[in-house]
């Protein structure tokens, strides 16, 4: 098959839009995105791996006078989130391929991009994040409950297939302490007849 980025990337570019309306993030996020503010100094520097258009983190981050970075590897969702949160800063990259200077932000965000990655790029992303990540700062992030790896050929019904890979939330949990983050929560996150899990974990 093609490289599983590359699916991923065209996946995006063709369906920005479609994701945003179908996924509902605006309300589905909300909760997620209040208990981070309530977390945060005032003008705290956030990371968010897999920003997507930017809304709606980035647009509330912003808006409460945070310093956002959103890092996506769609040029479509990207060139959306510089025209929907001009505030923010932008970066089209594979996140995987970045370096931040240590200690640099007090928050990282990846809702719905761990997954995806290759399982062994998402372990060695993950100690980056910890890395980047000041004493005491906070990571937020989603990932897969069961393993599984797997494209749909039709996602969202938009024309353009889409690839994921996931293991278990256990093996997770381990990944994250491994790394030096403190898991101080996970919840499962139904979705139709399956779901993810959300971590929250501290530097």
């Amino acid at each position: 098959m093609d490289d599983p980025k590359q699916v991923v990337r065209r996946g995006y570019d063709v369906l920005s839009t479609r994701y945003d309306e179908a996924t509902d993030s605006d309300s589905k996020y909300q909760g997620w995105i209040e208990e981070l503010l309530s977390r945060l100094d005032a003008g705290s520097k956030v990371l968010d791996i897999g920003c997507g258009s930017g809304v709606p983190v980035a647009r509330e981050l912003t808006a409460a006078g945070h310093h956002f970075t959103g890092v996506d590897i769609s040029e479509v969702q990207i060139r959306r989130a510089r025209e929907l949160v001009p505030q923010g800063t932008f970066i089209n990259a594979d996140a995987t391929s970045l370096d931040f200077a240590a200690a640099s932000y007090d928050a990282v965000v990846s809702l719905y991009a761990l997954i995806h990655m290759p399982l062994d790029e998402q372990q060695q992303l993950l100690a980056k994040i910890a890395g980047w990540l000041r004493p005491g700062g906070w990571f937020l992030c989603t990932t897969g409950t069961t393993a599984w790896t797997g494209t749909d050929e039709n996602w969202l019904d938009g024309g353009a297939p889409m690839w994921w890979s996931h293991t278990d939330a256990a093996t997770y949990r381990a990944w994250l302490s491994s790394v030096g983050l403190t898991v101080r929560s996970g919840a499962f996150v139904p979705e139709g007849s399956g779901g993810h899990t959300l971590f929250w974990c501290r530097r």
